[in-house]
């Protein structure tokens, strides 16, 4: 089987919200959540936290995971997630082979949801799965700049219906994403190949993005994570 490495990407900078990775969220740094997460996990290799931020990474230490620095020229505003995956390959000679791509901002997550994402995918014999929801009454619209004009993109709303009847839509939620390093390597892209979707609850679906967000999504993680585990 091939070897799996769990990556967290936690730069230091954030504009959204300053410090996010590092910021109390229901009395714990955030990223110290996804950490948990990964800990869970019986099937993955190894742990890796990447960061330019010094604080991050001496916060990771006291996990005995794996630490990587990550250069300034991958850790702006702009760079990408793929970036930051070739560069934690490369640094550990690309030996593993299933990636497992954990970010921070999506710190509502299941007891051992990571193994049954894993379970899944290689059940599957995918090259690449991402988790998301099922939007059951989303009805969702697009404004075109140059016409002025608004358009439904998921239904027609002139053939409007009851929710029953309207197709189901998914929502990439951006909590767990999992691939071949191959894929990535190929396409430059996280999702390629044979590819699916790993089902979640509509409440792991809140990712913080906006200092508004902070409050709400506590909120949603005491309720359904901290209380159920009780």
């Amino acid at each position: 089987m091939d070897k799996i490495l769990i990556l967290i990407p936690a730069r230091g900078g954030s504009k959204g919200i300053p410090n996010k990775n590092i910021k109390k969220f229901n009395g714990k740094p955030l990223i110290e959540w996804t950490i948990k997460t990964a800990l869970e996990s019986k099937l993955a290799d190894r742990i890796v936290v990447s960061s330019d931020s010094k604080k991050i990474l001496n916060l990771s230490k006291k996990f005995n995971i794996s630490l990587l620095k990550r250069p300034k020229s991958i850790s702006g505003d702009k760079s990408s997630t793929e970036s930051v995956v070739k560069h934690c390959l490369k640094s550990y000679n690309n030996s593993y082979k299933t990636i497992v791509l954990l970010p921070p901002t999506s710190p509502v997550r299941k007891k051992n949801i990571l193994d049954n994402a894993l379970k899944f995918f290689n059940l599957k014999k995918l090259d690449s799965c991402f988790s998301g929801s099922k939007l059951s009454d989303f009805l969702i619209w697009e404004y075109n700049k140059k016409n002025k004009k608004y358009r439904s993109l998921n239904y027609d709303f002139k053939k409007r219906g009851n929710r029953q009847s309207r197709k189901s839509t998914y929502v990439e939620n951006g909590s767990i994403y999992i691939f071949k390093s191959k894929i990535l390597f190929n396409n430059n892209n996280r999702i390629g190949g044979k590819f699916d979707i790993f089902k979640m609850s509509i409440f792991e679906s809140f990712e913080l993005d906006e200092k508004e967000d902070w409050k709400i999504i506590e909120s949603i993680h005491k309720n359904y994570i901290l209380n159920n585990s009780k």
